[in-house]
Order: structure tokens, then sequence, then C-alpha cells
């Protein structure tokens, strides 16, 4: 086995802090690969195993916007949606986890399908996982209770195509029972695999069609944009010292910039402006964010 397999159990300090949050987390994680990733800044992307071309290309749209945003993609390396979702972040230069409903090794990774793709999450540092051990095979039973890891490693679950009974809405009820944020693509009226996520929509899961979407909802809240902040320059002091008030103070006004700015008011809005047009900070509402 060219990866081998590492038992990590709850309470232990590599186990994922946001996992221990969950209501009944596993009592042991088998994983092969880069285990800094259980830690990262996480975000599930889930669907149905049979995929229209247009949840291909929504799945393959958001996931680039949010591996250069810096998260990990969190799916079940089933056909279909969750295929396309790892194998987006891996075209993209971005990582990757995988929850197995059976044992990590090789004889027991499945669908044998996705056999390959999940070697290539290897090869490529990403992560795979399961709470069973070698040599044990999925069943109808274990892919539900992996859901629930799914949605337990992430901040937020998005869904892209659901049948109004797929297996995805129960990683979505899931990630509600745990109290984390869930998202839905919005779908044809005409199409069965939009049922389930516009049925989410209706319940009050955040409507999603670009992954800026779903960064605006966390703002200025998670470690990657923090992270990200840190390589964001500009010669102009002006432009300088209003990163350096939204590094500290997270999502302000435009009057709260003044107040906390020694420049003029003009000077000070032209420089919002400019930055705004770079790319550099963005606007929710009334508040500016990095």
């Amino acid at each position: 086995m060219e990866y081998p397999v590492f038992e990590i159990k709850l309470g232990g300090k590599d186990y994922p802090k946001l996992l221990v949050q969950i209501p009944d987390p596993p009592q042991q994680l088998y994983c092969r690969g880069n285990l800094e990733l259980l830690n990262s800044e996480c975000f599930a992307v889930v669907g149905t195993r049979k995929l229209t071309s247009y949840g291909k290309e929504a799945t393959q749209k958001i996931v680039i916007g949010l591996v250069q945003t810096g998260f990990t993609i969190v799916s079940g390396l089933a056909m279909g949606i969750d295929a396309v979702a790892h194998q987006t972040a891996l075209d993209t230069g971005g990582k990757t986890i995988a929850i197995l409903g059976g044992g990590t090794d090789d004889r027991s990774i499945g669908p044998q399908i996705n056999f390959r793709l999940a070697i290539n999450i290897l090869k490529s540092d990403g992560l795979i996982i399961s709470e069973y051990p070698e040599g044990f095979h999925a069943n109808e039973k274990t892919f539900p209770q992996r859901n629930r890891i799914i949605s337990g490693l992430s901040r937020g679950t998005l869904v892209i195509e659901a049948d109004e009974k797929s297996g995805a809405l129960i990683t979505a009820h899931c990630a509600l029972d745990q109290n984390r944020d869930v998202f839905a693509v919005p779908g044809s009226i005409f199409s069965s695999k939009s049922l389930g996520t516009n049925t989410l929509i209706k319940k009050g899961a955040k409507l999603v069609v670009s992954a800026q979407d779903i960064t605006d909802e966390y703002g200025y809240n998670l470690s990657i944009f923090e992270k990200n902040s840190n390589i964001l320059s500009t010669k102009d002091p002006v432009e300088r010292n209003i990163i350096a008030i939204l590094k500290e103070k997270g999502e302000i006004t435009a009057d709260e910039i003044i107040r906390e700015s020694t420049e003029n008011t003009s000077r000070v809005l032209s420089s919002i402006s400019a930055l705004e047009i770079k790319g550099i900070i963005k606007q929710r509402g009334e508040k500016y964010y990095i």
C-alpha cells in the first residue's frame, strides 16, 4: 500500500475540530493522505449521481471559485456531482477530501469506477477518510452514516442537483442538524434533478449561482480570508491604511472607515472605490470587507 492508513481517535490532537462539535462524531477516523487538511477550511459539495450537463457545468464553475478562495473541497467520491467536484478541485490545483462509506484501503475503496480518482486525490496531496477499518466494504446503511462526516467536517454544504429523495439531501439535513450552513443551486422546474435543490431553497437554503454567493456569506470571518489578505498589496498609502483598518475591524461601513482614517472624506471615498475596482475589497449591504 503506497499510502498508509492512519487511525485518529476522538480526542486526539489531529482529530478535526469542527467534527468534534457534531452530536455524534465518529469515535475514530481512518485516514490516508494529507492529515493537515483535517483542520483546514473545508466546504462540502454534493449532489446526484445521475447529473445533467447543467449540473456538471455548475459544479465546475462554483468549485473553481471556492478553490481559488482557499477552501478544501469535501465530497463523497460517488459518481456524478461528487466526482466532478473532486476532479475540478484537482484540475484547479486545489485540495480535496473524499469521505468513504467503506474502508480506505485499495481493496475497499468504492465505487471502483472512481478508484483512479481516489488515487489521484492522494497523489495530489489530498485526503481520503472513513470511520470504517481496512477491509470493510460499503453498504446501503453506511452511506447515510458517512454523510454526517461530510457535513460535519465542513463550514457549509452546497447541494448541486438532487432528486426529491436524493442521498445528497441527507447530507443537507445532517448539516442543518449540526447547525451548519446549507446552500443550493436552483434548477429548472421541469427537471427532476432540481426538485430537491429547489425545495431546499424554498425551505430557506441560501440560493447560489456562483462561489461569490458562498464567500459573501462568510465575509471576513474565516481564517482563509485572513491568509489571503496577507498577500494583498498596494503602494497607495491611503489604500494601505483602509486595508489595515478592515483587517482590524472586519466588516464596517464607509462612514466608519472615514472615522478611523486620518485622511479627508473625498480621498477616503475615492480610495475605497479604487480598492473595489481592484477586487481587494467588496461591499455587502452598507458594509465593506476584504
